[in-house]
Formats: structure tokens, sequence, C-alpha cells
């Protein structure tokens, strides 16, 4: 039966979304409105052509009919210049990369006709239609003088799907009906079960939905080393050995390849029985918290004709691995263990000892890359905000060169030109590229695509703000005011959650915080102890803890808030999503401050969730082991547990296809609520996954935007 709303909601929640005509002649813009979210163009993946005249970069935008998003690869001048669109708009296309010799630029897409992802197109022949190169090297990393260029591949190609069967009784049924190779039971009638049956622990996905288990022996694809030069001459696989290479890096003279593998060289089987054998025993502290030596960096001459040499013997799980200009060093980033802070290393080749060249640098490395002069460019997150930064590695002294309150969304350096080209955003603007000298000077921005939106909409802008909280740790927040904001008045106010719980709120555009703000209400947003930006200790200090200390920092934001004069604490409200959401939900338990919760891809019971979740890895970790090796933690942290004590109005937001927060964990709160009498409205999203409010279908994306809306200006209208 269909009700209409109360009249005074109706005009209510018409006043909180729509600025009076006073506030439009004030600002001369209007307030963001939830389809807004339609007209929003997000640029990513920069990179600068090898001549240093112009930056590919991949441009996204909403096509709003179709309720689907769609990205080609735009190019534009680094002096100035209008952007040029250079892919086809009847395909998806991403990642523009430059060959070499800047003659060609490969970019990602799937087309019909094609043989894999890998396009290019002719840079000397503008308007050219985008063609495949079966034979030019697929290189992820080149010589210094562009003549050679190295990746990895398996032997004989992509590891073949062992879910497939290509004869016999079970054939015709689907892959994930199909009786697994070590099955006991099998369907009576092949033709009449549509059902699905799994025998491997690893049964679903938040990406890929339910995963299909081996219907043949397993079989091992090691990934080896290949090589070609850019003459014509025919690719060459230089290893061929049963374990896998990864991070493959040539030496800038060409005549060594370094790579990352098992430290024992053991082959892939042998790793993953390990690790399967590992992931099955209870929980050991001396096993499971010792420092490891998984895997290290070895050294092969580029003419394949040596063994493996061991570079050095070192602690920590390795990534990132790059040569020095003078071909003598390598470096990589490493932490000891998963609760120290990342690092890079630089290890001489001859000697074997790796020296931390960031010291004491609080912050984690992101993104580097070496310039000709022997320095090191890299990004990091600073609290909330982003910058780059030289390294000296002899002095091991940093030195900031581009900052400011914003954050990157990827950048690229010309080390030959003296280029740095980034996407950056802020607060108030969505993303646009920018590019300044190497050193960070003459900064100047090269494209435009959100400008007319942003002289259109007034964005709110966040206050930020330090605060001291339990044991003296200093927290970042920020307070966003609303559209047309007047001191002297009351505005309601809504605290939000980030996920994770080791993710972060940054300096950038947000569409959910401008979308409350729009809608006339303050919008606190804070980094509580757990976030990371701020230095692994930081990150890991909520360790066995979740709802302790992070809460109390929570709450002190709060406290700040509620105390302004231009704050109405009687109308506060929380939401938050996955971590977030299930903060959201031990709020709920702990004070009846707010008058309002949204929860997001929420956890009520973490025993239900480690069995039905993806990642349950994440407890094992931060819970230290399973269920039953700790069945005390996960229950005392389970809102479900102190459910009772809830009398917040909730509106539940989920996914039905989350395998990350599934949705078994919003159903049983709702009904708790329920049960209870506490106010409650239950939203399922179809097709959906963990990452609808990011890349979710934009119709269900926008639709949940409207609904947040709607639940906080109902529920925190004036008296």
């Amino acid at each position: 039966m269909h009700r209409s709303a109360p009249l005074a909601t109706i005009l209510l929640a018409a006043a909180l979304s729509a600025p009076s005509a006073a506030q439009q002649s004030q600002t001369g813009k209007r307030a963001f409105a939830p389809s807004d979210y339609y007209k929003i163009t997000t640029l990513a993946a920069p990179e600068i052509s090898p001549d240093g005249k112009l930056v590919a970069f991949t441009v996204t935008t909403v096509r709003e009919k179709e309720n689907k998003r769609h990205s080609e690869v735009w190019v534009v001048p680094t002096t100035s210049g209008v952007p040029t669109r250079y892919t086809s708009s009847g395909f998806e296309s991403s990642n523009p990369h430059f060959s070499p010799d800047g003659k060609y630029l490969f970019f990602t897409s799937r087309r019909p006709e094609g043989k894999g992802a890998r396009w290019a197109l002719r840079m000397d022949v503008p308007g050219g239609e985008a063609f495949q190169m079966e034979d030019y090297p697929n290189s992820t990393s080149v010589s210094a003088d562009h003549r050679v260029g190295v990746w990895t591949d398996t032997a004989d190609g992509p590891a073949r799907d062992t879910s497939k069967r290509a004869a016999g009784p079970y054939a015709a049924m689907g892959k994930l009906s199909r009786p697994p190779i070590d099955a006991i039971t099998k369907p009576i009638d092949a033709k009449r079960f549509d059902g699905m049956q799994f025998t491997d622990m690893r049964f679903k996905s938040n990406d890929a939905g339910f995963v299909a288990s081996r219907s043949e022996p397993r079989r091992y694809s090691a990934s080896q080393i290949w090589i070609q030069s850019y003459d014509g001459t025919a690719k060459k696989m230089l290893t061929n050995t049963a374990y896998s290479h990864r991070d493959v890096v040539i030496s800038p003279d060409g005549k060594s390849i370094a790579f990352i593998a098992d430290a024992e060289l053991r082959p892939d089987s042998v790793v993953e029985a390990e690790r399967d054998s590992l992931a099955k025993l209870p929980y050991d502290s001396v096993r499971d918290e010792r420092t490891r030596d998984d895997a290290d960096v070895f050294v092969i001459p580029s003419d394949g004709s040596g063994a493996p040499r061991r570079v050095t013997r070192f602690a920590g799980m390795k990534r990132s691995l790059q040569w020095s200009p003078d071909s003598r060093s390598i470096s990589f980033t490493s932490a000891p263990s998963r609760v120290k802070s990342q690092r890079i290393y630089v290890v001489d080749i001859t000697d074997g000892k790796p020296q931390n060249v960031l010291g004491d640098f609080r912050y984690e490395p992101q993104q580097y890359q070496w310039t000709p002069k022997g320095d090191i460019v890299m990004s990091a997150s600073v609290g909330g905000r982003a910058a780059l930064f030289t390294v000296n590695p002899k002095t091991k002294t940093t030195k900031e060169i581009l900052s400011g309150r914003r954050v990157f969304r990827g950048w690229d350096i010309n080390t030959q030109h003296g280029q740095i080209a980034f996407i950056a955003t802020d607060m108030t603007h969505p993303t646009e590229l920018f590019i300044a000298d190497a050193n960070g000077t003459h900064e100047r921005k090269l494209t435009a695509f959100n400008d007319k939106l942003t002289s259109e909409i007034a964005f709110a802008d966040g206050e930020r703000f330090t605060y001291n909280s339990v044991g003296g740790l200093e927290i970042e927040g920020w307070l966003m005011k609303p559209y047309g904001y007047q001191a002297g008045k009351k505005y309601p106010l809504v605290l939000y959650i980030h996920g994770g719980p080791h993710s972060q709120y940054d300096e950038g555009w947000f569409d959910e915080f401008q979308n409350l703000a729009g809608a006339g209400m303050m919008v606190l947003f804070t980094n509580p102890r757990g976030s990371s930006g701020y230095g692994a200790d930081f990150t890991y200090s909520t360790r066995g803890r979740w709802g302790a200390e992070d809460y109390t920092d929570l709450m002190k934001a709060v406290d700040i808030a509620a105390a302004r004069p231009d704050v109405d604490s009687t109308r506060m409200g929380v939401t938050g999503g996955s971590y977030g959401g299930y903060m959201t939900a031990w709020i709920e338990t702990k004070t009846d401050r707010f008058k309002a919760a949204q929860t997001d891809r929420m956890i009520s019971d973490w025993t239900y969730w480690y069995g039905a979740s993806d990642a349950q890895g994440l407890t094992e970790f931060e819970f230290y082991g399973k269920p039953w090796d700790n069945f005390a933690m996960y229950d005392s942290l389970s809102p479900i547990r102190h459910v009772t004590k809830v009398r917040t109005p909730t509106l539940l937001v989920q996914s039905e296809n989350d395998f990350r927060a599934p949705i078994g964990d919003a159903e049983l709160w709702y009904l708790a609520l329920k049960k209870q009498g506490v106010p409650a409205e239950f939203v399922r999203y179809p097709r959906s996954t963990h990452e609808l409010s990011r890349s979710g279908e934009p119709w269900l994306l926008v639709d949940r935007l409207g609904r947040i809306r709607q639940w906080f200006s109902h529920w925190l209208r004036p008296a």
C-alpha cells in the first residue's frame, strides 16, 4: 500500500535540500544535489610522452541514461591547449602508456574483434584507428637507451581456468554446478541440478562473486621473465623455473635484471602448500608475530647466461623494485613486519646491505621514482593531505616539493625533461590534471573538465582541526559547513566514519560529504587511530581494541563540534560504511546522543561475518586468530551482543552481492531493532557489491545518496 509522506516532512526535506532565494543570491551558486553526481568527470592515470610534449590520461564520465560509466583516453599538450579525445567513444579505454620512442600510445580496451586487451594508436598519424601489435614488446621495464624491455608472463600464456572441464558427463553444466575433482557427492542427473558445489576453502569473492572449485588437478604456471629488443626481433623467455618472478626490472645499462622471488626459490606449489597449511593452524603468537623473510631480491644477467644471485637477505615483504641510474644499486619498499611502517631501502648490488633512506620519517611512501641525478621523487599521505617529496639517498633527507590541502590521484615524472604531471583534487574541486617542473615550481592546470560544474555549485570546504585524545595522541579532523551557512544560526550535524579501519578521509572532493552539506547539515569527519596516513604505529594501534580508544577519538571530536555555537547538539546523526558501519552500530550501543544513524556495509556479529565474508584474514590478524581461537574477543566486539541498549532510529543500506560485509549482518541488526520497536528501514541494492558507494551502478549510487539525505533530513529536523 502506498502512503504519502506527511506534508511537514515534505516541506522539511525541501527546506534542507534546496537553498533559499537569499542564500542563492548571496553565493551566486546553488547547493549540491544527488543528481549532480552524474555530471562529475574523473581523471586518472597520467603519463608524459618521452619527448615531454604531451600528457595522456584516462577520463571517466557517467552516462546517466545508460546507467553506466564510460572511460576514454585523452591527450593534452604540456604547454597549453585543448585536451583531445584519442580513443573511440564506442569502447571503454583506459590506462594510456607511451612506447619508449613515443611513436605509439598503448591503452587497455576490450573490443569484440580483439585478442587481449592491449591496443595502440600511431602518434605520428593523427586520427588513425586503434590496432593491435602482437609482436611489439609488452615491457614493464625498459633499459635507459630504450633498446630492450622485460616483463613477466607464464610460459604458455595466462594460467588456464581449472574450473573448466572439456568433456565428461558434467561438461554441459555451469562451472559452479559441476562437482569438483575431489567431491564425494555427484548429481544424480546433471540436467536437473543447477545449484552450486564447493570443496575449496575459497569459494566467494567480493569482486568475482562465487568462485568455482577446481574440476581438474591443480596446475601451476610460474611467471617467467621475458625479454625483447625494440629492433623487431622476437621475444625470448629468459627463465624456465618452477618458481614465479615478480617486479622484474632491467638495469639502466641493460646488463642485469632484478626480480623478487621466494626467498629459497621454492616452486610455487610448495609455497602455496605451506600457505594453505598455515591457514588451517590456530593462532600462535610466536609463529605468527615473528618477522619473516618470505621473498628476496635476486639478479641475473640480461643475456640469461647465469644463475640467479641473491642481492640481499632481508626480513619483510619487498615490492616496487627499481634500479638506481648508475645501475649499481637496487631500491625497494618494505616493512620488517605488518605493523611497521613501509620504508624505501637502497642496496648496493655488491655488498647486499639495505639502507633505509627515509630514516625516521613518519609517513609511508606510496609511489616513487629515481631521477638521473640519483635522487628519489616520492609521494606520501601526510595525514589527510598528499605531498611529493625528493629524497636524498646519501644524506637520508627529504624535501617537500608539491604540497597544499589536496590529494593526488596519480602522477608521472619525465626525468629527462624535468616535468611532473599529476591528477589532483581538493574538497571543493573534483579531479583535474596539472603539470609542474620536477622541483615543484611553475605549477599550472592543464584541464578544466569540471570547471563548469564548480562555477554552478557552491561545494563546501572543510575546516581542518586537530585535537589530543587518549594517551595524548593527536587526531586530525574536519568540519564542513552547510550550503548557505550563516553565522549566528545553529545547524544539525552528521558524524561520518570511514571504512577499513585502515583507510582514511582526505582533503579530496567527496560526493557523500557534499550531499549532506548541500542539504543544510554540518558534516564532521575525522581520522581516528587505526587510520592510515600517520605511520604504522598509529594505523595498527587499534589491533585487538576495536571500539575502545578509536571510539573515544570519535566522541572527542563530536564533543568539540557540539560545543560550537553554530552546532545544534540536540540534532546530531552518525553514519559510516564497512568498518564505519560497524562503528556506527557500536556507537548506537554506547550512547543515545545521536538522533539518527545510517549504517552501510555494516557488521553486527563478527563470528557470522567470518564465515560469510571473503576477507577472513582481516580479523585473523586484528583479533588474534579465528573465532574459535578467540571467541571472547569476537563475541565482546560484536554489536549484536549489546543491541538491547540501542534506541537510535537507523537506516540500513546493504548490497545483496557484498561478500566483504555480507548482508546477513544487516538482516540480523534490522530484525533486532524492529523486534525492540526501534525505528528502522532496510534498503537492499541488487547487483551491487561492497563497492556500491564508489563504483556501483550510477542509478543505485545516486539513489543511495538521496536516501541518506532524506533520512537525516527527517530525523534531524527542528523540534
